[in-house]
């Protein structure tokens, strides 16, 4: 099958992060293509735990999470997003981890984000399952969950509707002017890639490399917990360089289930559950949480973090190509940080004025050797 059509932008990925760039695109009266070669939001989208959070180790990090959220107010009015605001309760274990607490409320109460420092019985007071000895913590109130696979595909069908074409298959590679596809066609405009992990395929000028985490989701339970638990480490094992790593998160989910995680891998390309992670991960999750032990697992699963250097997302024009873009590199972040990248890309490509400064996400730096 062959055959040329023209648009306006061409999304290649209908993860949240594309499916997101999609709809902004179509509402900013773009004629707009979007080519997947699998299930919408079937990729990163839907291995991810679904927490919306301002994530505060770094100061990029954070302004895209916060113009992210104040976004994600629509969307969470769609009942396919199965939003609840359960909050983040972050625990610390050691007197050490208590140490930048109140620094930590302050950068998010100047962001305009609510958050709380707690002492040893606030924790407990909230948490009551928590295990003795924790020394205390912080909670952001607003933080919330959500189910990412439904969001794309209400944000694809709402772009779908509003005129833009799906393009069911694999983008095998740009060409100039646009994209051919593995059946021949060829699709000519503005090309934005939102392939997460496989943006290398397309973009191998970018690095990108696949951050493997497993997760586990128990049967329904009697009510345990109210709030997202995270370990104040949380943040150090995200940006670390280890191999492989885990960290206690668990997260209450609205059907009464919970959702433990979490792990981090390097260079582990297989689909395959690895066992001694996930007993690691479990141990953690126990020694925060002891009635967890309990807990009967439903299921497992894993999913791959698309991963920058640097942590922060490519978002912008690709140096080197003519009218081609990216959105990609979250890490841990997509599902939060996806409707504030899709506005920024956009925005960016409709040369307005983007609401928060792009230098630090651009991908040229990727070709310094910072990303």
């Amino acid at each position: 099958m062959s055959g040329v059509s023209r648009h306006d932008l061409i999304v290649i990925g209908a993860g949240i992060v594309g499916a997101a760039c999609a709809e902004a695109a179509v509402a900013a009266g773009l004629r707009v293509a979007v080519v997947e070669s699998g299930a919408i939001g079937g990729g990163a989208s839907a291995a991810a735990m679904g927490h919306l959070v301002a994530m505060d180790g770094d100061p990029h990090e954070l302004a895209l999470c916060v113009y992210s959220l104040r976004l994600w107010r629509r969307w969470a009015s769609w009942p396919e997003s199965e939003h609840q605001r359960c909050g983040t309760l972050w625990v610390a274990r050691e007197d050490a981890e208590m140490e930048g607490v109140a620094a930590r409320v302050e950068t998010l109460a100047a962001m305009g984000v609510r958050a709380e420092a707690l002492d040893a019985r606030g924790v407990q007071a909230l948490e009551p399952a928590l295990a003795a000895g924790m020394k205390g913590g912080m909670r952001v109130a607003d933080d919330a969950v959500v189910y990412p696979p439904r969001v794309a595909w209400r944000l694809i069908e709402a772009a779908r509707g509003a005129g833009a074409q799906l393009f069911a298959g694999r983008a095998e590679c740009l060409v100039d002017g646009g994209v051919r596809l593995a059946d021949g066609r060829e699709l000519r405009g503005p090309v934005l890639v939102a392939t997460g992990v496989a943006v290398p395929e397309l973009l191998p000028e970018l690095p990108m490399r696949a951050r493997k985490g497993q997760l586990v989701i128990t049967e329904r339970h009697p009510p345990l917990l109210r709030h997202q638990l995270i370990e104040m480490g949380y943040a150090a094992a995200a940006h670390g360089a280890d191999a492989a790593s885990v960290s206690f998160n668990v997260q209450p989910r609205p059907n009464g289930q919970l959702l433990i995680g979490s792990s981090r891998e390097y260079d582990a390309t297989g689909t395959d559950i690895s066992l001694p992670l996930l007993r690691r991960m479990l141990q953690r999750a126990i020694a925060f949480v002891p009635a967890l032990r309990e807990a009967r697992a439903l299921r497992s699963w894993c999913g791959f973090r698309p991963a920058t250097a640097d942590g922060l997302p490519y978002l912008g024009p690709v140096p080197g190509r003519r009218d081609v873009w990216v959105a990609a590199g979250h890490e841990g972040l997509g599902i939060t940080a996806a409707p504030g990248s899709a506005r920024l890309v956009i925005d960016a490509l409709l040369g307005r004025a983007p609401a928060l400064p792009l230098a630090p996400y651009l991908p040229e730096r990727a070709m310094r050797g910072n990303a």
